[in-house]
């Protein structure tokens, strides 16, 4: 008889409030050096060769802030054309290289050929997962040392190195790379396609098979044969009445599937600070929304030019100026002032008339 007594109900399951995992500065803890590397770069790294909404958006990122060219005095143009890299790289090529790695890694560097005169003569971008930043107990860069496994570490002084460094944050003495913030978001999208596609791949491909026998050795060898034969596409002869086959159909729910995976889009963008747009990805946009991403697009990335022109010019003293991608600021306002039945405040709607009051 059934148990009617409430009293003895239990719970199953505890559910925990969510909370976030302390996280320090990595500050320089030693009064004399500490040592830095960063050990999640081959991580990132992998987010960024296996995702490609991680990896597009910020080669976009890049290519937005050097896709217009640079403008600099004749000499230091004549010492840009000559730096090769590795031997088939550009000036552009290797700040392109380095950019894509900043937001990767959250730090990027590259070797600084010098001539006897202490002229630039090359820029050499080298492999964050190998570089390690030494600071002294004020957390001043006194050196780097570069050590690929299994190597005596290479050392580099501060002036022989160019170094990028991403959204760095109160004394640490690193970087911080972009993924970190987006790596569950990419994790929650690749698990929700791949369920959805093995769901799709499997429906009506399982059978279920109502066997006339319990002898498991017939079972085995007759599901052996079914799917042997479903797989050559065979023809599989039994007795009659020995066994019936029916299709399986799950309950593919597409639709829900999409909205989850629109809503992480939406949130990955954000999350990344790259608009979709930038991408080419307006399909779930309207044209004016699209437009107001771009727009706001720009004062992060004119500040990200801005911070590499500094850079080359504190860290190399090259005075280079980036072009600047052209806005729609111009655009939309023309726009506005043409589409005079547009829904809001024009500038005809709030000039006082003679039978306003």
């Amino acid at each position: 008889m059934a148990e009617y007594n409430l009293g003895k109900t239990t719970t199953p399951n505890t559910l925990t409030d969510y909370s976030v995992d302390l996280v320090s500065p990595d500050s320089p803890i030693d009064a004399r050096e500490a040592k830095w590397y960063n050990s999640n770069f081959t991580k990132w790294f992998g987010h960024y060769t296996k995702h490609s909404k991680i990896k597009k958006s910020i080669d976009a990122y890049a290519t937005w802030v050097l896709g217009q060219g640079f403008e600099t005095d004749i000499r230091t143009k004549v010492i840009l054309d000559h730096v090769d890299g590795w031997g088939e790289d550009t000036f552009i090529s290797v700040l392109w290289n380095m950019l894509v790695m900043k937001k990767v890694n959250g730090d990027s560097y590259a070797q600084r050929i010098k001539d006897k005169e202490n002229f630039l003569i090359n820029l050499k971008p080298l492999n964050p997962q190998h570089m390690i930043h030494v600071v002294n107990g004020k957390g001043r860069i006194v050196r780097y040392e570069y050590k690929p496994a299994g190597s005596t570490p290479i050392i580099f002084q501060p002036n022989e190195i160019l170094h990028l460094c991403n959204d760095r944050v109160a004394d640490e003495i690193h970087g911080r790379s972009v993924i970190e913030a987006v790596e569950w978001n990419v994790e929650a999208c690749e698990e929700a396609k791949r369920a959805h596609r093995k769901m799709q791949y499997r429906n009506g491909i399982v059978r279920v098979i109502e066997v006339d026998t319990d002898d498991t050795t017939k079972i085995n060898t007759l599901k052996t044969q079914w799917a042997t034969a479903i797989e050559k596409g065979d023809v599989l002869i039994i007795p009659k009445g020995v066994a019936e086959a029916k299709d399986w159909h799950g309950t593919l729910n597409t639709q829900d599937v999409l909205g989850w995976l629109r809503y992480l889009d939406d949130d990955f963008y954000i999350s990344i600070g790259i608009p979709k747009a930038i991408l080419g990805g307006t399909s779930d946009s309207t044209e004016a929304s699209a437009k107001i991403a771009t727009l706001n697009f720009d004062p992060l990335y004119l500040a990200e030019k801005q911070e590499l022109e500094q850079d080359l010019w504190k860290q190399l003293g090259i005075k280079v100026l980036f072009g600047k991608q052209p806005s729609l600021l111009d655009n939309m306002q023309t726009d506005e002032a043409k589409n005079t039945g547009q829904l809001g405040y024009q500038q005809n709607d709030v000039q006082a008339g003679k039978g306003d009051k």
